[in-house]
């Protein structure tokens, strides 16, 4: 296929310069992205032990919220029943302080009384998936982050379809061509190209998703003025479609249910969710505002046969057992909530099972990767070369962005585990460990940085590839300690999730070990006019 060179001229500009300037945002996007693919896992690493993790009969759970609520009355805001204990969650009564700084477990003891528990939950995993969402550019602010990783995600959509264009004259010749050698440059644009084109759908649905979820607001309100002409809000205040639920359908056609002082027994409701939705399987039923006029409770839940949001969901009336809106509810999903739903299906990989967050996390890693060989390109595309009369002084822009990118995309590597390590080595010892989850990223994020532009990109990132061996294998080190000397107050979680989290963080350390020796050999041995060799150091 041919395209005229001034054409081909214009799409690499834009190709390039999207790229650069997204590049190290996505980066840690996609890397915390495929860290968010095991969330629950690294959540249940960092979880301290429990020491009652017997389930709540469910028989008794209705009596146990009453007793519940006499006791604590704050309770009745938020109050989360657990049906599937997990790693880090046992199947109890649970709701948190205002704050989020304090969660209590209620349950009943031996003898049958109300006994409540006081823990701090971990937020390591919020902490991944805000990373995630704004790449950590506007910490404290996840919604201006959002925005911000909006108008990167335009940029990436727009570095897509240049660099496909770019490909297209040569796709058959060069696809499947890798030519490692001296002529780093080649090599590097083979593994981005070959990269780029066999991952391209995954990379566009991502693009596209993301700048819809960045930008909802703002196409909910073109709507209101362009189709719905002001009157938007009419269709968010239309009742949901009724759906009778099995045990109330005697009652149809008669007045509706009047809103008792007792709460319908959870088995009651889902023996009603299991009669409409056969394969759905519920996680946990979240009740809010029980004290008000509106109470409700969301009853969570995975159909793997169905597209989900992050999961899927049934809102109920928790007084009268009627249903509220089944419009996520496997099954009953139609209109414009089916297309919402494959959006977000698409995004989080919330449909196929293990199988397909396996596909999207290597997805994920190979398109960090994928951004930083874009990064590398640039900067050997802009190398000056060695003459007669000796080494050439590279371009500032040149160096300034070898250091940004090692910096920031070891920088997070490093800050990511470390904060993981520093959850469990930190327990009990600081007031607010879910604060210092955050102070210990940016720290180690921050430091990496500067790091880079002190040492230079060439030995900076030989050292800082180190500190991410050293910080990511901290975090089997630190399960093994636990078991062998759980005096030290660490612990090792024995469960198959938290051992996943232990033996993928060995296996991340050996890479990156590999990666600082081989960045070594290259920064003594390589072309001495490169940015990355040790005499440009």
């Amino acid at each position: 296929m041919k395209i005229r060179k001034e054409v081909l001229d214009i799409y690499k500009a834009v190709h390039t310069w999207t790229g650069i300037v997204a590049g190290l945002a996505l980066f840690i996007a996609f890397y915390a992205g495929a860290l968010t693919v095991f969330k629950h896992d690294l959540a249940a690493w960092v979880a301290a032990p429990m020491h009652d993790t017997r389930p709540v009969d469910l028989h008794d759970a209705g009596r146990l919220m009453e007793e519940t609520l006499r006791a604590r009355p704050d309770a009745a805001e938020d109050l989360t029943l657990t049906l599937r204990a997990t790693d880090a969650q046992p199947a109890q009564l649970s709701w948190q302080s205002p704050d989020g700084a304090r969660q209590y477990l209620a349950n009943f003891d031996a003898s049958g009384q109300l006994a409540i528990n006081e823990r701090e939950p971990t937020a390591v995993a919020d902490l991944i998936d805000n990373l995630h969402r704004t790449a950590g550019f506007v910490p404290g602010s996840v919604e201006a982050g959002i925005l911000v990783i909006g108008f990167i995600a335009m940029m990436y959509g727009l570095a897509l379809v240049s660099g496909l264009i770019i490909l297209l004259p040569s796709l058959v010749k060069d696809l499947f061509a890798l030519r490692p050698g001296k002529n780093l440059k080649l090599m590097w644009k083979d593994a981005h190209n070959a990269l780029g084109f066999f991952s391209l759908p995954f990379h566009l649905v991502i693009a596209l998703t993301t700048v819809v979820f960045a930008f909802h607001d703002q196409i909910y309100d073109t709507q209101d003025v362009f189709i719905y002409e002001g009157a938007m809000m009419d269709q968010w205040t239309m009742p949901a479609p009724r759906v009778q639920v099995p045990s109330l359908a005697a009652k149809a056609g008669g007045p509706p249910a009047a809103q008792g002082t007792q709460l319908v027994p959870p088995a009651l409701m889902l023996a009603d969710l299991r009669e409409l939705s056969p394969g759905f399987e519920p996680h946990y039923m979240d009740y809010h505002d029980l004290d008000s006029e509106r109470p409700s409770v969301r009853i969570h839940g995975v159909d793997p046969n169905y597209m989900m949001r992050y999961d899927a969901f049934a809102i109920m009336h928790p007084y009268t057992g009627e249903m509220i809106n089944a419009s996520y509810l496997p099954g009953y999903t139609d209109g414009w909530t089916s297309w919402l739903t494959v959006f977000f299906a698409l995004h989080f990989a919330t449909f196929g099972g293990a199988a397909v967050q396996w596909i999207y996390f290597l997805l994920a890693i190979a398109g960090a990767f994928l951004f930083y060989s874009g990064n590398l390109l640039w900067i050997e595309s802009r190398r000056r070369r060695a003459q007669d009369k000796g080494l050439p002084e590279q371009k500032t822009s040149v160096r300034v962005m070898s250091a940004l990118t090692v910096g920031v995309c070891l920088g997070c590597i490093a800050g990511v585990s470390a904060s993981l390590v520093a959850g469990k080595w930190l327990h009990g010892n600081v007031a607010s460990l879910n604060t210092w989850h955050v102070i210990v990223y940016y720290a180690v994020f921050f430091l990496s940085i500067a790091w880079a532009f002190l040492r230079g990109a060439s030995r900076g990132a030989v050292e800082l590839l180190w500190l991410c061996v050293a910080a990511t294998a901290a975090i089997p080190l630190t399960s093994l300690i636990g078991w062998l000397a759980p005096a030290t107050g660490l612990w090792a979680n024995p469960s198959s999730a938290a051992r996943g989290v232990d033996v993928g963080a060995l296996a991340g350390a050996a890479c990156l070990a590999w990666m600082a020796l081989a960045t070594r050999r290259r920064q003594k041995h390589g072309q001495p006019d490169s940015v990355w060799a040790l005499a440009r150091a």
